[in-house]
């Protein structure tokens, strides 16, 4: 061989050879950061040893000898396994995302420093018992007991942002409860929506596109509102953490079950990602047995059971809201305006950090109603008039909130009073939570706080310098709605309307959709035994209620061409049942997708993509009650009818179909449209890493199905993409508590590099679940390992 040849021979291997080497070092290295779940380790902070098996499932079983250490071994696996997702949570909740990803994190940080949730969480600490606190105390010290004896790197995020977690404290597990209060009731982007329709429609018109809205609710702004630009205030907000609302529960008596003691099943719907948002824990110490759903970095089971009773969460969807426009002294501009004469701001000054930046100063002034919200950034200042500003009042705003506790106390409620008393505390968000006992009891409260106001509806901004829009207080715990063993045996939600309309108080003046409830209460009316098995069918349900409500009146035209007569056909003999490898849910929602568009697309303009939605509600009355919709306002020389846009909306669905899969009708399937892509915070924005972490799967279900595969239909790129739905599931057997059965949506660990970052994904898909039970020994047979934590 030439020395020419072997030259390029030896380059060509050095080029090759030593990026792999370089590559499978650093995965190697990687890897060695993975957690030890053999041995023993000794750590400060422990007053007795804990032991912690892991389960094949990778949920650990904690055995503890007091209920510190078992908030300690809590604090340890969820740093362990999960210290992204809560050093990611806490930084969102403070405030602090631009340190990590520059200027892009700017707008959700101005937003966390104006509603101030680092300030409120840590001055809410004070307003809990000592031992809620002390149980934080502990959780935080297990936290930093792994951040200070870990072996190896830290996860691939942390080597990819290049940087370290702060040790964590009490005030940062408070922050989740602060997010979930302001994803779960997010109401002002809806009070802004309404009041930038009401600035460019008349009110008939506004009726119409809100079918279900009251009577008498107002539809104008309040004349002393006019000149307010709600598109800067609305443009300079970030979006929503994720869709509000959606989740299923329902809990059988005894005598429905066939058992003799309740069933109770919940599986609550959340935006969906990698890892998901929950955390399978059991924990075992005398005074405390509680099994279900954790979040990293809060030391309370979320969901689940105790030895002795059950309870799961829908959001109850409640207004807890409300945007003021605040009048400033013109005298005075560091005042504002009340019944009682000029007030000034209560000022803070918050400094943002930023990556590759200057610092950002921000003053945030406060007023009797809650923070100026119009401070959030110029633009947003010039939303107002001249000498106004917008202010927010939020439930979830307070500096003794008490909801941590409730968490703490419901843990450990023995019974329905027990129960009762927990919930007693909990501030914000509002939930519906159903309830089931070994004794055989069931029932339902709505607890949180829910504003009674002086007049209106919260359904659009109001005056803030008179009290005529005022809250006068809360509506009171008793009233709240709740039952207790109903004759009918069952209690169902899914967060459809939670009263009669008789029904005292204001809650909201919009409702979500009823078809899972209903749906739910169908299976349960046609089956006379539910027991656990019957529970774990019901949550894989995949018909669509709404499909069959809506697509008689789709069906109603006349095909023009063979494509059209070949869909028409398809969707004449369907079920409604939206599985994954059927052609006709496919042609379905993208027909119903392009009907809304075709509806009014054309009336709404700009507004039509915020406004553009999945449900089937304003649709169904277009169709049925008001088809002057059905025409197009921009044509000016013609007058469609409703068949006229069906028809339409067909050719254009199927046109789109056939771009995106092909002209063959017959191998179109719904899943290669609705996957749940189960996307990584950051490792999906990368290139090369996306791919080799990708998780993702098709899926069944859709937006109406009890087997819910949420989609956002104003994404075009993507807009059947499951990314919001069922990321736990549980079934509770109170005849057999340890029979109960759980499943999360992607596995245990938040570390792509481990073998449990996704395993369960399949098993989730397909409405598996498993149980977590059993002796320490039982469980050691046949775990992952056991790890014993010893004190020093």
């Amino acid at each position: 061989m030439s020395w020419q040849k072997r030259t390029v021979l030896v380059a060509l291997t050095l080029i090759i050879v030593l990026p792999a080497a370089v590559i499978g070092g650093g995965w190697l290295w990687l890897r060695s950061g993975l957690p030890q779940l053999d041995g023993a380790v000794t750590l400060p902070g422990l007053t007795s040893p804990v032991e912690i098996a892991t389960d094949r499932n990778a949920v650990p079983h904690i055995f503890a000898r007091s209920q510190q250490d078992a908030y300690f071994a809590l604090g340890y696996v969820h740093a362990r396994d999960r210290m992204w997702q809560m050093d990611l949570n806490r930084r969102i909740g403070a405030g602090r995302l631009s340190e990590l990803i520059g200027s892009a994190g700017l707008r959700y940080d101005r937003l966390m420093r104006v509603l101030g949730f680092q300030v409120s969480a840590e001055a809410s600490l004070q307003a809990l018992a000592p031992e809620v606190r002390q149980a934080l105390d502990s959780y935080s010290a297990g936290v930093n007991a792994w951040l200070g004896s870990h072996g190896g790197p830290l996860p691939l995020e942390f080597q990819v942002l290049r940087y370290q977690p702060e040790p964590w404290k009490p005030a940062d597990s408070l922050l989740w409860g602060k997010l979930m209060a302001l994803q779960l009731s997010g109401n002002y982007n809806d009070e802004l929506l309404r009041a930038r329709l009401m600035q460019k429609f008349p009110a008939e018109t506004i009726r119409q596109m809100y079918p279900d809205y009251p009577a008498g609710a107002p539809v104008t702004l309040a004349s002393d509102l006019t000149g307010l630009e709600f598109d800067r205030l609305h443009a300079s907000l970030p979006p929503p953490l994720g869709p509000a609302t959606a989740s299923n529960e329902w809990v059988v008596s005894g005598e429905r079950s066939g058992t003799g003691k309740p069933v109770l099943a919940n599986d609550p719907h959340l935006q969906l990602g990698a890892p998901t948002l929950w955390y399978l824990a059991r924990i075992e110490a005398p005074g405390l047995s509680v099994t279900g759903a954790t979040v990293p970095g809060v030391p309370f089971t979320v969901l689940g059971r105790n030895d002795r009773i059950s309870w799961g969460f829908t959001t109850t969807g409640s207004d807890v809201q409300d945007l003021y426009v605040e009048r400033l002294d013109r005298s005075d501009p560091g005042k504002y305006l009340t019944p009682d004469g000029p007030r000034p701001f209560e000022l803070r000054t918050e400094t943002i950090k930023v990556k590759d930046a200057d610092d950002e100063q921000l003053v945030v002034r406060t007023t009797r109603h809650g923070p100026v919200l119009s401070d959030i950034e110029p633009r947003a200042v010039q939303a107002a008039p001249e000498g106004h500003v917008i202010s927010l009042a939020f439930t979830g705003l307070s500096d003794r909130d008490t909801t941590a506790e409730a968490l703490w106390r419901l843990n450990r409620a023995p019974d329905w009073e027990g129960f009762k008393a927990a919930l007693r505390l909990i501030q914000a968000p509002q939930q519906n939570i159903v309830y089931a006992d070994i004794q055989g009891n069931i029932g339902f409260y709505t607890p949180g706080l829910v504003p009674i106001r002086r007049k209106g509806d919260g359904s659009v901004p109001v005056p803030g310098w008179n009290d005529e829009y005022a809250w006068t207080g809360a509506i009171p715990f008793e009233e709240l709605p709740q039952d207790f063993n109903p004759a009918a045996g069952k209690i169902v939600n899914a967060n459809n309307r939670v009263t009669s309309p008789d029904y005292r108080w204001f809650l909201t003046s919009r409702w979500d959709d009823w078809y899972r409830a209903a749906r739910i209460e169908q299976v349960l009316e046609a089956n006379r035994r539910h027991d656990v098995d019957a529970a774990e069918a019901l949550m894989r349900d995949t018909v669509s209620l709404a499909a069959r409500d809506l697509l008689p009146l789709m069906l109603k035209i006349n095909p023009v061409s063979q494509n059209d007569k070949a869909a028409l056909d398809m969707l004449r003999g369907w079920d409604g049942t939206m599985s994954r490898d059927r052609t006709e849910p496919l042609i379905y929602e993208w027909w119903a997708r392009e009907l809304h568009r075709a509806l009014y697309a054309d009336e709404l303009g700009p507004l039509f993509p915020e406004v553009m939605s999945a449900s089937p509600r304003l649709v169904l009355h277009i169709l049925t009650k008001a088809p002057q919709w059905c025409d197009d306002v921009t044509t000016a020389d013609a007058r469609e009818t409703c068949e006229d846009m069906l028809g339409r909306s067909l050719d254009r669905a199927l046109a789109t179909l056939s771009e995106r899969h092909g002209s063959d009708m017959t191998k179109w399937r719904w899943g290669a449209e609705h996957r749940a892509p189960l996307a990584h915070q950051v490792l999906s924005r990368v290139p090369v890493l996306k791919d080799l972490f990708d998780i993702g799967i098709e899926t069944d279900g859709g937006n109406h199905t009890v087997n819910r595969g949420g989609s956002s239909i104003r994404d075009d790129g993507a807009p059947f993409s499951h990314i919001h739905g069922a990321g736990y599931r549980a079934i509770y057997d109170m005849s057999d508590p340890e029979n109960s059965r759980f499943m999360i949506s992607t596995g245990q660990s938040g570390n792509p590099l481990s073998s449990h970052y996704g395993d369960l994904v399949e098993q989730w898909r397909d409405g598996r679940h498993f149980t977590i039970s059993g002796t320490l020994e039982q469980v050691t047979s046949e775990s992952l390992g056991r790890l014993t934590l010893r004190p020093e």
